[in-house]
C-alpha cells in the first residue's frame, strides 16, 4: 500500500473509531437524527465508519469505489427528500420506484448496480448504529448490462502499447509493463518492493493482491530488461516507485500518451491488466491458468477480462469431417 494511501487508510480508521467508540445509545440517536434529517454529509460519515470497520474488505476500498458509495449516498438522500421517504421505515415498494426512478434518467446498468450497492451499503450502517433492522434493497431487482466489460472497456492494442514504451522513461515503462506483461492490479503494481523481484528465478511476488492474497507471476524478457535498468537507476532496496499515488500514476501515464499524440486512446489502468489477460488466453487457452495470473477467484470474472477474436472457431470448423 502507498503512504498515501496509508495515511488515508489511517484517516479512515481514525473516523470509524471516533464513531464506533460512541455509546450504543449515543450511536443509534446520531443516526436516527441523520437519518430524520436526511443530512447526507453524517449519513456517509457513518456509512464510511461502518465500511471501515465491520467488513472484512471495507478498510481497503479504493478511493475511486469510495467516491462512488458517496455519490449513491448523496443520490438515495435526494430522491428520499423529494419522495417524503421516511428512511429508517421505507415503504415495501419504495426501494423498488427507486430503481426504476434510476433506470428512467437512462443511467446505464453498471451505474444503476453501483447506486443500489450505496444504497445498500447505507442501510448496512444504520442497522450497524442501532438505528433500524430494515434492509429495504436485499430484494431489488438489479439491472443487468447484455454488453460484456471486454466490449464496452477492450485492452489496449499492441501498437499503443508499444507507442507508449517507446516513449517512456524507465519507471514509466516499468509501470507500464506490470500492467500489460504481468497483468497487475495498479495497487498491486504501485506497492510492488524490490525485495518482491526475482529476476534470476523470472518471477515476482504480488505480496498483497486483492483481498490481501499473495500470488506469484512470471516476468517477460521485456519486463526484466526493464527492471534492471530501473534498479541501475535506484539503490534497488523499498519501493521500485516514487510515483506513490494512484492519481499521480493516472497523471503520468496519461501524459505520456499526449506525449504520443495518443491521448485519446488512453483509459486508464484496467485495459493494461486485460491486454495481459488478452495475450495470455491467446497463448495458452485456458481460462483457469488465465484467472490463477490475474488473481481472479473466479473464471467467470476471467472471462469478462479476455478479448476473443472473432475467427477463434474458424480454423477448427474447417476441419469438420
Amino acid at each position: 500500500m502507498s503512504e498515501s494511501m496509508e495515511r488515508y487508510t489511517g484517516d479512515r480508521l481514525t473516523q470509524a473509531r471516533a464513531l464506533a467508540g460512541l455509546s450504543d445509545d449515543s450511536l443509534r440517536v446520531k443516526a436516527v437524527t441523520a437519518a430524520r434529517d436526511k443530512d447526507a454529509a453524517l449519513l456517509w460519515d457513518l456509512t464510511l465508519a461502518c465500511l471501515s470497520s465491520e467488513t472484512s474488505a471495507g478498510v481497503r476500498l479504493s478511493p475511486h469505489t469510495l467516491r462512488a458509495y458517496k455519490k449513491g449516498v448523496e443520490v438515495l438522500i435526494d430522491h428520499a427528500m423529494s419522495n417524503a421517504w421516511n428512511l429508517l421505515h421505507p415503504g415495501r415498494r419504495q426501494p423498488g420506484l427507486y430503481v426504476g426512478s434510476l433506470m428512467a434518467l437512462g443511467l446505464k446498468p453498471a451505474t444503476v448496480q453501483a447506486r443500489i450497492a450505496a444504497a445498500s451499503a447505507l442501510y448496512r450502517a444504520l442497522r450497524w448504529a442501532g438505528a433500524t433492522d430494515s434492509d429495504p434493497f436485499a430484494d431489488v431487482k438489479r439491472p443487468r448490462d447484455a454488453t460484456r466489460g471486454v466490449v464496452k472497456n477492450p485492452p489496449y492494442r499492441a501498437d499503443f502499447v508499444q507507442a507508449m514504451l517507446a516513449e517512456a522513461d524507465v519507471q514509466e515503462q516499468v509501470l507500464l509493463l506490470l500492467l500489460t506483461h504481468a497483468g497487475l492490479r495498479i495497487a498491486e503494481a504501485l506497492a510492488v518492493e524490490w525485495s518482491h523481484v526475482d529476476l534470476t528465478r523470472k518471477r515476482l511476488l504480488v505480496a498483497h493482491g486483492k483481498g490481501d492474497k499473495a500470488r506469484v507471476v512470471p516476468l517477460s524478457a521485456r519486463l526484466r530488461e526493464a527492471l534492471a535498468a530501473l534498479r541501475a537507476e535506484t539503490a534497488g532496496t523499498g519501493r521500485l516507485f516514487s510515483i506513490k499515488a494512484y492519481s499521480s500514476a493516472y497523471e503520468r501515464l496519461q501524459r505520456l500518451a499526449l506525449k504520443c499524440g495518443r491521448e485519446h486512446e488512453f483509459r486508464g489502468f484496467h485495459a493494461g491488466r486485460k491486454y495481459a489477460g488478452t495475450q495470455l488466453y491467446a497463448a495458452v487457452k485456458d481460462f483457469t491458468r488465465v484467472a490463477s495470473f490475474l488473481g481472479h477467484e473466479q473464471v467467470d470474472t476471467t472471462r469478462r477480462y479476455v478479448e476473443l477474436p472473432e475467427d477463434d472457431l474458424e480454423a477448427v470448423v474447417e476441419a469438420f469431417q
